[in-house]
């Protein structure tokens, strides 16, 4: 069973708004450094987004390119952890994909051993 289910992925218009939500599976996410990455053909996984554990204050960091756009907001109660996409555009297609690992440094993907499976996201008119 995968520790990390991710949902919410699907096809928008250009200003629309997604909510991901990665939910832990036999893991607690309060215990983790969570992060969403996105992933484009041909290219690595860029980190857009990280929340660290209870225990580090939940210290947040959001890429500087969808800053303003994008939140990572977490619910302890359903142990989930969402990123909330808000005025999608042209840029944000990608497959999403969320990651828990013991503490982040630079929201890379290298720092995270836990992967979900992903979820698609597509932008189009």
């Amino acid at each position: 069973q995968d520790p990390l289910v991710e949902s919410g992925g699907g096809l928008v218009q250009p200003g629309s708004s997604l909510r991901l939500s990665c939910e832990g599976s036999g893991i607690i996410l309060n215990y983790y450094a969570v992060g969403w990455f996105r992933q484009v053909p041909g290219k690595e996984p860029e980190g857009i987004a990280c929340i660290s554990r209870d225990d580090l204050d939940d210290r947040t960091f959001v890429k500087e390119s969808v800053k303003g756009r994008f939140t990572i907001p977490k619910n302890k109660a359903h142990n989930t952890v969402y990123l909330q996409m808000n005025n999608l555009n042209s840029e944000d297609p990608a497959v999403y994909s969320c990651a828990a690992g013991a503490a982040y440094a630079d929201c890379l993907p290298a720092e995270f051993g836990y992967w979900g499976q992903g979820t698609q996201v597509t932008v189009s008119s």
